[in-house]
């Protein structure tokens, strides 16, 4: 139950991510409120599951299926770059969270 809920959590990760920027500095409710809620329960998934995996392992999933998710938004929502060398390191981050879950 704890993977399924920080795999949640990373995805929350994703979407504040998102609602930040498209608040524009706090000056749109809406995605302000989204980025609001989606940190709040993004946090609490990983504070509930980091009681039963390791922080170093559980912080490292999360932060990784943030950072992947959001990187490919931008690519495929925003235009950014969507190069070999950037889907690589994608990959590289793709492969420690897995190498982190197989190990746990």
């Amino acid at each position: 139950m704890a993977w399924l809920v920080l795999l949640l959590s990373g995805v929350l990760e994703t979407v504040w991510a998102v609602a930040l920027t498209n608040s524009k500095g706090f000056s749109r409710l809406v995605p302000t409120l989204v980025f609001a809620v989606a940190l709040v329960l993004s946090m609490g998934g990983l504070a509930y599951a980091m009681r039963s995996i390791p922080i170093g392992t559980g912080y490292a999933v999360w932060v990784g299926i943030g950072a992947i998710g959001t990187a490919l938004y931008g690519m495929t929502a925003l235009g950014d770059p969507a190069t070999a060398a950037r889907i690589g390191c994608l990959l590289l981050i793709v492969s420690g969270v897995v190498g982190l879950k197989v190990l746990h």
